[in-house]
C-alpha cells in the first residue's frame, strides 16, 4: 500500500453543488476517502481544469511540453483533435500524438479527425476515410469523433460523412461539431445526424438556436477566435450545456494562462463559481465520458488547489495524486521525442507570385480581428508595370499559399487589415492542410520568407529590411519538440516583431493561419486558388 496524501481546505463539490471544509485521502492515485472537518486552510481544492475542444498542435509544443505549460494554470485534461498533424501525415501523425502525451502525467483525450482533408479544395498531406475512422475507433485512446467540418456533406447525406458518425455511434463514442453560422432548418438536420457540440458560435442567437434542438455550446476563447464575451450570458439559462475550450491557443499566451482565466472572468461577470466550474470540468467530464476525476470518493485525484473562488490564483496541481505543478512551477520534467514530417517542395522565385493586372478592380479578403470568419470586399488594384502589388496605403496585402507536399504554382490573393507597413510574415501553420501561407508589401520580402520556410522544413518566419528570423517547428511543420517555455519566449518575440511591421492584429500569424481555412466563410486563400466559403467555389480574384 502506498502512502496516504491528504489534502485539507474547503472542497468546492460540482457534482452536490455545494462547498464544505474537508479533507480528501489520496491513495494510490485516487480519493480513497473524504472527511467533512473543521480545517484552517483558507485555500479551496476544486477539480481540475479541462478544455473542451483544442488542437494541440496550435500551441506550437508537442502534447508533452504543451502538458508542462497548462498544469501551471490548473488544467489536467484536454478534449483534443489532432486534425492538424493528421492533415499532414494522416493516422501516422494521431498515433505520434497519443505515443508522446502519454509519457507525460496529464489527461489528453484525443479523438478521430473526420475531416481530412477538410474539403478537396486544397491539397492536404493525407486522407483518411470512413474505413479509417472506423479503426480509429477501435482504439481504446480515441475517445470521440472529432468536429464535422464538413457539415454541408451532412446536410447532403454524403455517403462517407454519414459512415464516418455512424462509426462513431456504433463504437458509442461521441461526435463533435463545427457549423459556424447555421441555424433553423439546416441546423436541426445536422445537430439530429448525431452531432452533439459546437464550438464555432460568434453569436448569442445562434448559440440559442442550436440549443433548442439539443446540441452543447462550447464557448471559445482562443489565441485568434474570441467569442467569450458574446456568448457568456448563455450561462444564465443554459449552464448544463455550457463548455470552455480554447481551440487554437499559441505558445506565448498559453504560457500566461488557459481555462483558469475563463473562470476568471466568468465569475467577475457575477456568475455563481460552482456553476462555473461545472462547466470547465463537470460538463466535460460527463459529455466525453472522460477518466477525470470530480473529486468524489473513488474517483481519479485530479485536483487543484486554489487561492480563492475569484482569481483562480493555481498553488498545486496534482493529477492521479501526483503533484505536477507548483506556486507558478511545472515539476513535468521535458522528455526526448522523434521528428515527423512531409515536406517535398522547393524555393520558389520573385516571378512565380507576379499577378498580371487583368482588371482594374479586385477582390479582397477582410480579415477581422478576433475572428475565424472574413468578409469578401473589393479594391482598386495598384499595378506597377502591369503586375497587380500590395498597396500599403489602402492597405491591401499580398497573400500566398504554396503546396508545401508537391511542385505547384502558387496561389495569390489579396487581404485586408493585417496593417503591414514594411517585410513580410509566413507560416506553415495554415489550417487546415497546413501548406506554406504568407503576407507581404512587397514580392521580394514574401518570396524571402516563404523559402526560410521551406528551407528548414517548416515553422513561422518574419521578414524587414533589418532582418530575417525564423521559428523551426520540424515536427510536421506545426511543433517544436524542444521546451515549450522557449518556443514561448521565441514566438512572443516574432509576434511582437510582426507588429513593429505595422499589424494591428493581436495576433497576426493566428490569423494569417486561420485565410486558409475554407470551411469558414466568406473568402479564404487554398493553394489551388481563391475561394468562396459560400456558394463552396472558387472565385477570381478579379471582380
Amino acid at each position: 500500500m502506498s502512502d496516504i496524501l491528504v489534502l485539507s481546505g474547503n472542497i468546492v463539490d460540482v457534482v452536490g453543488k455545494r462547498i464544505y471544509q474537508g479533507e480528501l485521502h489520496i491513495q494510490n492515485g485516487v480519493i480513497a476517502d473524504i472527511k467533512e472537518v473543521n480545517t484552517d486552510e483558507q485555500h479551496y481544492l476544486i477539480p481540475g481544469f479541462v478544455d473542451a475542444h483544442i488542437h494541440v498542435e496550435s500551441s506550437m509544443l508537442i502534447p508533452s511540453e504543451f502538458a508542462r505549460l497548462a498544469v501551471v494554470h490548473g488544467t489536467v485534461g484536454t478534449v483534443s483533435d489532432p486534425h492538424e498533424i493528421a492533415n499532414v501525415v494522416g493516422i501516422e501523425g494521431v498515433r505520434y500524438m497519443i505515443d508522446n502525451g502519454k509519457k507525460v502525467p496529464f489527461k489528453f483525450n484525443f479523438g478521430a479527425p473526420s475531416c481530412v482533408p477538410a474539403t478537396d479544395f486544397e491539397t492536404a498531406g493525407a486522407a483518411i476515410d470512413a474505413d479509417q475512422i472506423k479503426e480509429l475507433m477501435s482504439w481504446k485512446d480515441i475517445r470521440y469523433l472529432s468536429e464535422i467540418m464538413n457539415f454541408p456533406g451532412v446536410l447532403a447525406k454524403d455517403e462517407q460523412v454519414l459512415l464516418k458518425i455512424k462509426a462513431a455511434q456504433d463504437a458509442g463514442k461521441v461526435v463533435d461539431g463545427h457549423a459556424p453560422g447555421l441555424m433553423g432548418e439546416d441546423a436541426r438536420k445536422y445537430i439530429e445526424a448525431g452531432i452533439s457540440t459546437d464550438h464555432e458560435c460568434f453569436t448569442k442567437e445562434e448559440a440559442l438556436d442550436k440549443l433548442k434542438y439539443g446540441m452543447k455550446i462550447i464557448i471559445r476563447e482562443g489565441s485568434a477566435a474570441k467569442n467569450f464575451e458574446a456568448l457568456i450570458e448563455l450561462m444564465e439559462d443554459h449552464s448544463d450545456k455550457i463548455m470552455f475550450c480554447s481551440d487554437d491557443k499559441h505558445p506565448n499566451e498559453l504560457a500566461v494562462g488557459h481555462i483558469n482565466l475563463l473562470a476568471q472572468r466568468a465569475v467577475a461577470k457575477g456568475f455563481d463559481p460552482i456553476t462555473v466550474l461545472r462547466s470547465c470540468s463537470y460538463n466535460p467530464v460527463k459529455h466525453y465520458s472522460l477518466d477525470i476525476g470530480l473529486l468524489q470518493k473513488g474517483d481519479f485525484a485530479d485536483v487543484v488547489v486554489v487561492k480563492d473562488l475569484k482569481d483562480f490564483g493555481v498553488n498545486e496541481t496534482y493529477i492521479d495524486g501526483e503533484l505536477v505543478a507548483q506556486n507558478g512551477s511545472t515539476l513535468i520534467e521535458s522528455v526526448s521525442e522523434r521528428t515527423i514530417n512531409q515536406f517535398n517542395c522547393e524555393p520558389i522565385e520573385e516571378t512565380a507570385i507576379e499577378v498580371n493586372a487583368e482588371g482594374g478592380t479586385i477582390k479582397v479578403i477582410e480579415a477581422f480581428d478576433g475572428q475565424l470568419i472574413t468578409n469578401a470586399g473589393e479594391a482598386t488594384a495598384k499595378s506597377v508595370d502591369g503586375k497587380i502589388v500590395s498597396d500599403t496605403e489602402e492597405d491591401v496585402l499580398k497573400m500566398v499559399v504554396v503546396n508545401r507536399y508537391g511542385k505547384a504554382q502558387p496561389a495569390i490573393a489579396f487581404v485586408k487589415n493585417f496593417g503591414l507597413k514594411k517585410g513580410a510574415i509566413a507560416s506553415t501553420v495554415a489550417h487546415d492542410c497546413h501548406n506554406i501561407i504568407a503576407v507581404g508589401v512587397d514580392d521580394q520580402d514574401i518570396i524571402t520568407a516563404i523559402n526560410l520556410l521551406i528551407r528548414c522544413k517548416g515553422g513561422v518566419s518574419l521578414v524587414s529590411d533589418s532582418e530575417q528570423s525564423v521559428l523551426e517547428l520540424p515536427v510536421g511543420g506545426l511543433m517544436s519538440n524542444i521546451d515549450g517555455y522557449k518556443i514561448a519566449d521565441e514566438y512572443e518575440a516574432l509576434d511582437n516583431k510582426s507588429k513593429e511591421l505595422g499589424s494591428q492584429l493581436s495576433a497576426p500569424y493566428m490569423t494569417l493561419s486561420f485565410m486558409a481555412l475554407l470551411v469558414i466563410p466568406k473568402l479564404k486563400l487554398s493553394d489551388r486558388g481563391l475561394f468562396d466559403g459560400e456558394t463552396f467555389q472558387f472565385t477570381s480574384v478579379f471582380v
